[in-house]
């Protein structure tokens, strides 16, 4: 027989029988996605030749679903095939699934691709609001379409974090001990010892009566003081602690008033120093590490290897002179 073009007619591949043990196979996209193609088409051999399978495994594929569900999906009509309305309800269901397996594998595309994603992260307050800023400016010049969420915590507040999944990366200023967590320096910082006015000296004995202002306990600008006076064969804890603030700027405006002295970031202190508004002291504190964290057993995402290759590249800033 030929069709009204002079053409011979090609005859529909049968729809096979597959063996019943296969019954309770689960569906793949790849049945799927033969039977939209058998569908729009309604015929086998054209729809295997789309989908470059063979005509026995396009035909099995349809076979298949219909005795898994025990269903019939088409109508055989001679040499013709026809949906049936359980077939018209199932390619519509059919093609709504394999859109959304494209815009699935589109949002995987675009993750790995860093088109797509947010990246949470957690920094100690120096750090977060002196260090990072630049910084996460850059990240995002480069890569726009990455949502950044910024908490704030002290230290211990931002390794918790971390540890938890609550962030994926933790920019910290003090060194930590938690086997859970990998750490290495990222950047380092000054601390400088500033008041309202001058002093002759900082001696021990300065130190011990000084009134000071300080961070809260878990902080890590509180622990690089604490450590620098335990440098000096001195107790922490006979410091004259008169006024313990939650944040870098509380600090500075306790200095300023005359409330106390203080051992602060350069970063926080050196508009401050500046304006003469506030002294630097003559005391050496060693430089002190920034220290990035994730959690070792959690899979690094390309986000956060972007901002670390960002912040690893990024043009030094030029010491602070006093």
């Amino acid at each position: 027989m030929t069709t009204g073009r002079g053409l011979p007619e090609v005859e529909p591949a049968p729809l096979t029988q597959v063996p019943e043990d296969d019954s309770t196979a689960a569906m793949t996209l790849e049945q799927l996605r033969i039977f939209v193609a058998v569908a729009e088409r309604e015929h086998v051999t054209r729809a295997a030749e789309t989908l470059n399978v063979t005509q026995s495994a396009a035909s099995s594929a349809i076979a298949a679903l219909e005795t898994q569900h025990d269903v019939k999906l088409f109508h055989r009509v001679g040499r013709r095939i026809e949906l049936t309305d359980a077939g018209r309800m199932f390619r519509d269901e059919a093609r709504a699934i394999l859109a959304r397996v494209s815009s699935a594998e589109l949002a995987l595309n675009e993750f790995g691709g860093l088109k797509r994603g947010m990246l949470r992260i957690v920094a100690s307050q120096t750090i977060a609001g002196y260090w990072l800023p630049e910084r996460l400016a850059a990240f995002h010049r480069r890569y726009s379409e990455i949502d950044l969420a910024v908490s704030i915590a002290n230290t211990e507040g931002a390794a918790r974090a971390v540890r938890d999944g609550e962030a994926e990366l933790g920019f910290i200023e003090g060194q930590l001990d938690d086997p859970a967590l990998a750490q290495w320096e990222i950047g380092t910082d000054r601390m400088i010892l500033v008041g309202s006015g001058d002093v002759d000296a900082v001696t021990n004995d300065w130190i011990a009566a000084a009134p000071w202002v300080m961070r809260e306990t878990g902080s890590g600008t509180r622990s690089t003081f604490e450590q620098a006076v335990r440098d000096r064969g001195m107790d922490p804890a006979i410091l004259n602690i008169v006024l313990t603030l939650p944040s870098n700027e509380a600090v500075l405006a306790a200095v300023r008033a005359d409330v106390g002295y203080a051992v602060l970031s350069q970063l926080v202190v050196m508009p401050s120093i500046s304006s003469r508004t506030l002294q630097p002291l003559r005391f050496e504190l060693p430089a002190r590490p920034f220290f990035g964290l994730r959690q070792k057993e959690r899979y690094q995402s390309k986000a956060a290897e972007a901002l670390l290759e960002v912040i690893a590249n990024y043009g030094a800033q030029p010491d602070w002179v006093i």
